[in-house]
């Protein structure tokens, strides 16, 4: 409480010395300081106390002390109170001062108000003419400014400086229309002035950016312009583009925009990453926006695009014609048509040489029936070199101006928005329809876009190509822009594009050395020379012009295509979906691959159906080569075949999207060859008893276990399975006893014509090596293709084709060829044994029972072996050493055996006979191992089987035992039991001489 109380009562000015005042407030109750006092409890307790008088006596006491501390207060505040009513009194006396003088300015500013109206209306006057001395002043300047306009204009475009020139006249321009100049007559004559150099700038950048719209520019991306030593200058300090791939992009001001003044576009231009080139195109149509002539100058492009790349293809093709050996182009195309293109693989021809070989005849002669088109003309001829060299040269031209032409379109669609200049803009000249006037975008760019560019483009390509392939379109008297129309305005979606449509040839066959006869045969005719040269110029370059150039015309327009792709911005990405690709895609399956199939369908009929096709070679050389050039002796049919099979592959290399329609093509012609050849085969072996026992199951498959095979796999690969040779004895033992149980071999059953025979053998080599050829053939479209390369985004859907399904097809008929080719060997072999039995039977017709040795052998044995000794040396040009012992090596195991088994039917023999069939068995050996091929040591160990077996004839019978006993399994029991019944004089026999020898081979 006493807390509170002090803290109601702190803060009175008390002095020290009376300080029992303030322990006097401490006991004063609180109740008396209350805002609302109640008197009423302070007289109760009053009237209540017992002692009144006391309590009013305090009460006095403590009202004496609060008068004193009110005193105190008074008192010390008193001095204060006289202060602020002194300093009040001041404030009043300042505030009366500040009055009177306030009236007193009051009226100052009234005399000076009364003043200066008095002289307002002269001051305003000089106001006035200040200004006016100073606009005049102005006006001078400028007037002295512009008419240096003009000057300075021409000075910057001799500089080749064209955007400060537009900026300086558009501003000047600017300037003239001012307000207060526009009435200044020295004016109007730099008016006028600067109204011509408006044109003239105009012209001067129209020139330039056509120019480098064709890359024939100072600044173009490629240096076939001028060339002078300032634009070399340039081009190195801005780091120049010779190529697209080796420009180097510069961040500094361009030469070209030098002079002029800083602005947002030339901000643009220091910042941009864009080559040198694009950047002055962009400078280009700055300049024609600046100027309003967006309208007006795309109006003038499209006027001279067509005639423009119509002079572009034409240099280009004068430029190749000079580079290009002509001599040597028109060297070849005279070459005499024996020459033969041969190749080992698609894509690989190459000419035989005109050399002799050895024997004196020409390697080959057989041009004629094999191809339907000139060397020149095969696919890797001159003129398709020459032209693929061509449009690649052309196409790569017209992808750099495709690719300004972008970039300039894509420009002047945007500037167009912005232009305001109202201009009647020029009709297209030269009939280009594609520009419509009604559109409000062909109106602002003057006719010309990306689109137009590209369906111009396009439309000249097309009208090339039907220059190098001698086609004529459908409306061949229609304007060339109307070609453009059909391009530019047809949906590509909605309506295909057959480019191809009513087309018509001039010719197909141009090699003048063949021309008079392909006219007889009905192949096609060689235009007149008479015939002006019209058109690009083609013909300097491609002296021979036909159909068959499409296939060295696709991979340059696909090419084309996709680089073209490649450059199109995507919202004109559909632009290049169709057009020259789809004109050269419907021209290739329409029109050259049916005349491929017919032409070298008729080639084949030829080659497979003359009469020297199949008739083995007479030039043939007396050895046997593996090579076609060194002699080998290829039948001309096949040889012809396999040539035109290689040049029709080798039209893949340049269309590798059509291999699957080429590889159906020479298919078919190998088919029909096969046919042949199956049908010459039967010619020859038909009703032949080699023949038939071949059709055998049981014969057929003896000799496909034959271990000879293992002579044919040098020559046909991996045959069959064949046993081993110990094992595969037997199978020679049981099919030569199943040749010798037909009964006698009459001869009319036999090959008697020795021509038949050389045809077999002939034909079978001639049928291995086309086998082979087919092989690689079908091997050489296993590696994937370069073609097409991946390269083309824009043409993927429908321009890639697997060529997995392409080996399979060759290789089967690769077997087909081998197997027929085996064929006619195991007919041979089979003929020669028949041949030897034939001969052999005339054993058992004889007795062998001479009075006197002989020096001889027998005739039949001396028939034999001239018979042999003479096929083996007609054969040998034809036949490989391997198939040649083959043919023969079946020879001395059949004599062997029939020998042997003939002893059966013998009654009786003596010594001497025993000499004579000895002495045959060592004629044949001779004559056998004089061949070469044939294996001697095989031959020697088959016959001294029968010398062996006949001298046990003049064995005692006990020697006669041992030999069985030492040598049980040198001959069968029935063999051992043959000798005994055989009657030899002199020699005697047991009656169990039978049961004797039958236990020992325990029988």
């Amino acid at each position: 409480m006493n807390r509170h109380r002090r803290g109601i009562f702190d803060g009175l000015p008390i002095p020290a010395d009376k300080s029992y005042l303030k322990e006097g407030l401490s006991r004063i109750d609180e109740g008396w300081a209350a805002a609302r006092f109640d008197s009423l409890p302070h007289v109760v307790h009053i009237l209540t106390s017992k002692d009144r008088d006391g309590e009013i006596q305090f009460l006095k006491e403590q009202s004496d002390l609060i008068e004193d501390v009110v005193d105190e207060v008074v008192h010390a505040y008193h001095h204060g109170f006289n202060k602020a009513i002194q300093n009040y009194s001041q404030i009043l006396r300042l505030f009366s001062e500040s009055a009177e003088s306030i009236a007193g300015l009051k009226g100052e500013m009234a005399e000076a108000k009364a003043l200066l109206g008095r002289k307002n209306q002269h001051l305003g006057q000089l106001w006035y003419r200040s200004l006016t001395l100073r606009h005049v002043i102005s006006l001078l300047d400028q007037v002295e400014d512009v008419a240096k306009v003009p000057a300075r204009i021409e000075n910057l475009m001799a500089e080749k400086q064209l955007y400060a020139a537009v900026q300086l006249h558009v501003q000047s321009m600017l300037m003239l229309e001012r307000e207060g100049l526009q009435a200044v007559g020295a004016l109007q004559e730099v008016r006028s002035d600067l109204t011509k150099l408006r044109g003239a700038l105009f012209y001067k950048i129209l020139e330039d950016l056509h120019c480098h719209l064709y890359n024939s520019g100072e600044y173009s991306s490629s240096f076939d312009g001028p060339d002078d030593d300032s634009s070399l200058d340039m081009r190195e300090s801005d780091g120049g583009r010779g190529r697209k791939d080796s420009t180097s992009i510069s961040r500094k001001i361009p030469s070209f925009l030098s002079c002029a003044t800083p602005d947002e576009f030339l901000e643009s231009m220091i910042k941009t990453d864009a080559p040198l080139n694009v950047k002055y195109l962009r400078t280009l149509v700055q300049c024609l926006s600046m100027l309003q002539k967006v309208a007006a100058a795309g109006a003038v492009i499209c006027q001279r695009v067509r005639p423009t790349i119509h002079d572009v293809i034409t240099s280009k093709i004068k430029s190749y014609t000079g580079e290009a050996s002509k001599s040597n182009i028109d060297k070849i195309g005279r070459e005499t048509t024996s020459d033969v293109s041969h190749s080992h693989g698609p894509g690989t021809l190459y000419q035989l040489s005109k050399q002799k070989t050895k024997n004196g005849a020409l390697a080959v002669a057989t041009q004629l029936v094999c191809s339907p088109i000139s060397p020149a003309m095969a696919p890797t001829g001159d003129a398709q070199q020459a032209a693929s060299k061509l449009l690649g040269s052309i196409f790569e031209c017209l992808v750099d101006i495709l690719e300004n032409h972008i970039t300039v379109g894509e420009l002047l669609e945007q500037k167009s928005s912005t232009e305001v200049e109202n201009v009647n803009t020029p009709h297209v000249a030269n009939g280009d329809t594609s520009w419509n006037p009604d559109s409000e975008y062909s109106q602002a760019t003057g006719g010309f876009s990306v689109a137009f560019s590209l369906s111009v483009v396009q439309s000249e390509c097309q009208q090339l190509l039907c220059e190098i392939l001698r086609a004529t379109p459908e409306a061949a008297t229609a304007d060339a822009a109307v070609q453009t129309a059909r391009l530019a305005n047809k949906d590509p979606v909605k309506e295909k594009r057959d480019g191809s449509e009513g087309l018509s040839f001039a010719f197909r066959i141009t090699d003048a050395a063949i021309s008079a006869q392909n006219e007889v045969s009905g192949q096609g005719w060689r235009r007149s020379s008479t015939v002006p040269q019209e058109g690009y110029g083609t013909a300097s370059v491609i002296p021979d012009q036909g159909i068959f150039l499409a296939a060295s015309v696709y991979r340059p327009v696909f090419e084309f295509m996709n680089n073209i792709g490649l450059v199109l911005p995507p919202k004109y990405s559909q632009l290049g979906n169709d057009g020259l690709l789809a004109f050269v895609n419907n021209f290739l399956k329409e029109h050259f691959l049916p005349a491929i199939f017919v032409d070298y369908r008729k080639c084949v009929q030829q080659a497979i159906s003359s009469p020297a096709a199949f008739r083995p070679r007479v030039n043939a050389t007396s050895v046997y080569s593996s090579v076609v050039e060194n002699g080998r002796p290829v039948l001309q049919g096949l040889l012809a075949v396999d040539i035109i099979a290689k040049e029709v592959l080798g039209w893949v290399r340049l269309m590798p999207n059509y291999a699957t329609e080429l590889v159906e093509y020479v298919r078919t012609f190998l088919e029909r060859t096969h046919e042949r050849c199956r049908a010459s085969y039967m010619e020859a072996v038909l009703e032949k008893q080699s023949y038939i026992l071949l059709s055998r199951s049981d014969v057929e498959s003896l000799m496909r276990l034959d271990p000879a095979n293992a002579s044919l796999q040098n020559s046909f690969g991996q045959l069959e399975n064949y046993i081993p040779e110990a094992e595969g004895v037997e199978v020679e033992i049981e099919l030569s006893d199943l040749l010798l149980d037909m009964g006698p071999i009459k001869q009319e059953n036999l090959i008697h014509d020795d021509q038949k025979l050389i045809l077999l053998a002939s034909l079978s080599d001639s049928l291995e090596y086309l086998a082979d050829s087919v092989e690689r053939l079908g091997e050489s479209f296993i590696s994937p293709s370069t073609t097409v390369d991946n390269k083309s985004h824009m043409h993927q859907g429908c321009h890639t084709r697997s060529t997995s399904a392409i080996p399979k097809n060759l290789a089967s008929l690769a077997n087909e060829y081998r197997r027929l080719a085996v064929d006619c060997v195991r007919v041979l072999r089979l003929e020669m044994q028949l041949e030897t039995i034939y001969h052999m039977q005339e054993m058992t017709k004889r007795e062998y029972v001479e009075d006197q040795d002989a020096e001889d052998p027998d005739d039949f044995i001396i028939s034999l072996t001239t018979q042999i000794a003479r096929r083996d040396e007609e054969m040998a040009p034809y036949v490989a050493e391997p198939k040649r012992n083959y043919v023969f090596g079946g020879i001395s195991s059949v004599a062997a055996n029939a020998s042997i088994k003939a002893l059966a039917q013998m009654k009786s023999i003596n010594l001497l006979g025993v000499q004579q069939i000895c002495r045959n068995s060592i004629a044949l050996e001779q004559a056998l191992a004089a061949m070469p091929s044939i294996d001697s040591e095989a031959v020697q160990q088959r016959l001294d089987r029968v010398r062996t077996f006949y001298e046990l004839l003049n064995l005692p019978f006990e020697s006669l035992l041992g030999f069985i006993g030492e040598q049980e399994y040198l001959f069968s029991a029935k063999e051992y039991l043959s000798v005994l019944k055989v009657n030899v004089p002199g020699r005697d026999i047991p009656m169990d001489a039978e049961r004797r020898i039958s236990q020992i081979l325990g029988h």
